[in-house]
């Protein structure tokens, strides 16, 4: 029976498909180390997760995709690698299978391996957007996952309500990032000097790390930058990026009218955060990773065709999670044709300056700070909940 105190290594079996993922599950596995002692990997991850020992079934940027008509065109090469993943994991016999985010790829594999060791448990960290949208998915999740690690406050009552499995809210990694931390402070040492003559403001413009994201916003982005550029010629603007998509961003805003400074990598990112008075930025998780800063912004998404057509099946009255958590509007969000460059430029000149919207969205931000915030780091409490799991399904 696995155990805290057990002589032989701990064999995890772990997947990730999301660099946010592999951050996770990094965080995850030097947790249980601390707790358990050794700690055996088999699976897919990244850079985190194969600094803790795993050595990847395969290079998991081949599950980083987005949008329906995306997973459509790589399925062949999906469901191959759901029977690889899951047939590597059945024969190392692990004691626990963690499964992290990416449900199109995970889910199915952990479906495989409970049918094969149906005493195996399985945890889910990240639970899955079903308050979203496809909220029968949380009841189906039930004889394939015995808990869920929630990183969002409002997720346990939510699987609750659709009947879903047993969920525990462990708290957001961004909450207790050392770079969040960091960047929080230097936006409040910056205190009144936005009030000051000669304030030259740095706007942040993030159009996501996809290439589908990017080649969607960037023309936007522009529009917005010329007419912000005219209206308040001091502004300065900074677009970071992840290295592989550095030569296509490069590219795109070589011709464009303004200065547009590329900072590559993530220390790059941080330092640029840092800077930052405002940002205009792609939906999704780095709209939370701003709040938590500090850093206004204005989020704006262009999706595939297939999620247009698909749009009346998502239930949620916003697709920002400051929003969700807060539970009323803090960002001002733009969706396909309701993009305005000439409103993102109005509202980025508001946001940068010492404005009542700006105070009314760091207010709301400080509020979604103090929901987030847990006494026991993420990995941590992710860990004992790991062990706790471990043992519940070993007692029977």
């Amino acid at each position: 029976m696995p155990n805290e105190n057990r002589a032989d290594p701990l064999k995890v079996a772990i997947i990730a498909g999301e660099v946010s993922g592999d951050l996770l599950g990094g965080d995850l596995i030097r947790a249980l180390k601390q707790r358990a002692g050794p700690v055996s990997l088999v699976g897919v991850g990244g850079e985190e997760l194969e600094a803790q020992g795993l050595v990847s079934l395969f290079d998991y940027s081949e599950l980083s995709i987005m949008g329906i008509s995306q997973v459509l065109a790589r399925l062949p090469t999906l469901l191959r690698r759901i029977r690889q993943t899951a047939d590597a994991v059945i024969a190392a016999r692990p004691d626990v299978l963690v499964i992290i985010d990416s449900p199109d790829f995970t889910h199915r594999v952990a479906k495989r391996v409970r049918a094969s060791m149906p005493g195996l448990p399985i945890v889910d960290y990240v639970c899955p957007s079903v308050w979203a949208w496809k909220p029968e998915r949380a009841l189906r999740m039930r004889p394939y996952v015995d808990h869920v690690l929630a990183v969002l406050p409002f997720e346990p009552e939510a699987m609750v309500t659709l009947g879903g499995p047993p969920t525990t809210y462990v708290g957001h990694r961004l909450a207790s990032d050392e770079h969040v931390l960091s960047v929080r402070a230097a936006q409040w040492a910056k205190g009144d000097a936005r009030a000051r003559d000669g304030w030259q403001p740095t706007c942040l413009l993030l159009p996501g790390s996809r290439s589908s994201e990017i080649t969607r916003l960037l023309p936007v982005f522009r529009e917005a930058v010329e007419i912000l550029a005219k209206r308040s010629p001091g502004f300065r603007f900074v677009l970071p990026t992840v290295p592989r998509q550095a030569d296509t961003v490069r590219a795109l805003v070589r011709d464009w009218p303004v200065d547009v400074e590329v900072r590559v990598g993530a220390q790059a990112k941080w330092a640029a955060f840092a800077q930052a008075d405002v940002a205009m930025a792609a939906s999704g998780t780095v709209i939370l990773e701003l709040g938590l800063c500090s850093i206004p912004v204005v989020s704006t998404y262009k999706a595939d065709w297939l999620i247009r057509m698909m749009h009346k099946r998502i239930r949620i009255w916003t697709a920002n999670l400051p929003n969700l958590i807060g539970d009323y509007v803090i960002v001002p969000e733009y969706f396909n044709e309701s993009i305005r460059p000439g409103a993102l430029a109005r509202w980025m000149e508001r946001l940068a300056a010492d404005t009542p919207e700006r105070r009314a969205m760091i207010g709301g931000f400080d509020a979604v700070w103090d929901i987030m915030r847990t006494e026991v780091p993420p990995g941590e409490r992710a860990a004992a909940l790991v062990m706790e799991t471990i043992a519940t399904k070993a007692a029977g």
